[in-house]
């Protein structure tokens, strides 16, 4: 998709920086942290939102699901961390393309907004 920022990131169009890549995902931190540590997780095929997982791409979603893991163990949240993605509108989505939040490094609020 041609205006979506993290398909810009995935094409090299924007940078970012990577923490993590594969044919089919792409991890890189977070440019406005709200965390020590603070990772977004993609699919590089553009999918809009956690609403538009069908059989055909949910692949991307389980392997991120692993990469999510990983990418705890390897920034040392062995503590605990949290996993957020938004959905549409009143979710707080402002980027339409499917992504995961990783936010850890310091304990968290259980406050979630």
């Amino acid at each position: 998709m041609k205006d979506c920022i993290f398909c810009k990131i995935i094409d090299g169009e924007i940078p970012s920086e990577k923490v993590y890549e594969s044919e089919t995902v792409l991890a890189f931190k977070d440019i406005n942290p709200q965390a020590p540590v603070h990772i977004l997780v993609i699919p590089k095929m553009h999918i809009e939102s956690l609403n538009d997982l069908t059989e055909d791409n949910i692949g991307a979603a389980a392997e991120i699901m692993l990469v999510v893991k990983q990418l705890a163990a390897e920034f040392n949240l062995q503590n605990g961390y949290r996993v957020v993605t938004n959905i549409g509108e009143n979710g707080g989505q402002t980027v339409h393309h499917l992504h995961f939040h990783i936010l850890g490094g310091e304990k968290l609020t259980e406050k979630m907004c």
